[in-house]
């Protein structure tokens, strides 16, 4: 949960959502608005960060948050959408969550990998052994429940360290990304609790042609496109205000 801190009347701490106004016709209303305005700028956080107004946050009227109801709530419409597969969904900005589009995830994958598949930044000695723990996963099934990517891993009690710290540099470097959000089954095949993410690697999702489809071009050339963007759709926006979230 992305809010601020602010001090109340009562000199406690509340949490505080910066939206938009409900009346504004800037107001991103459903999941369709959400998806055209992601491919109209190319990928977007989803939190307020930086860059002012670069969020689903800044764009929705924050009443509307963790309500539960999936027709105005932005926080089921990640889980919608991540499902849906019209957008890469997943910590891609300053290790916080975003959307990506499909036509901007080459660009992002070309400049964050730095040209590297996932096998051959572990030839050549650039990924770490828990990271490759992670992605090996991926050779044995397409995609997993948080949980038992954990386990499978060899994280947790006795075994790796930082799960949760490794998992998101492989999403910022966009070799993993979220595939859904599900509830757990029971024995009899009925869904419970919670819903829990799926991960899976953006090529078992969206295809090796679509995620590599920049891989020609030189990962710095990627990069200044992605900056060039948010500067051309945010022109108030400073070099180190979008460094801060693209870094």
């Amino acid at each position: 949960m992305r809010c601020e801190r602010e001090g109340n009347i009562l000199g406690e701490d509340a949490w505080i959502m910066h939206g938009i106004d409900w009346y504004d016709p800037y107001r991103v209303r459903t999941t369709e608005q959400l998806v055209a305005r992601i491919d109209e700028i190319g990928f977007l956080p989803l939190f307020r960060n930086s860059v002012p107004g670069f969020s689903v946050e800044e764009m929705t009227f924050a009443p509307d948050w963790w309500t539960g109801n999936e027709l105005i709530d932005p926080w089921e419409w990640r889980r919608i959408l991540a499902e849906d597969g019209r957008v890469a969904y997943g910590k891609f900005f300053d290790k916080k969550a975003g959307f990506i589009s499909l036509q901007w995830l080459p660009d992002f994958a070309n400049w964050r990998r730095d040209g590297y598949d996932f096998d051959s930044l572990w030839e050549d000695e650039l990924a770490s052994w828990r990271q490759k723990k992670i992605m090996d996963c991926f050779l044995e099934k397409d995609e997993w429940y948080s949980f038992e990517l954990r386990r499978r891993a060899g994280f947790g009690k006795g075994g790796e360290k930082n799960f949760e710290g490794v998992l998101t540099d492989l999403m910022m470097r966009t070799y993993v990304t979220v595939r859904d959000f599900r509830c757990r089954q029971n024995k009899q095949g009925a869904p419970y609790g919670w819903h829990v993410a799926v991960y899976a690697t953006p090529e078992s999702i969206f295809g090796y042609d679509a995620v590599s489809a920049c891989y020609k071009e030189k990962p710095q050339a990627s990069k200044e496109k992605v900056y060039a963007r948010v500067q051309e759709k945010y022109p108030w926006a400073s070099h180190d205000q979008i460094r801060a979230i693209l870094k």
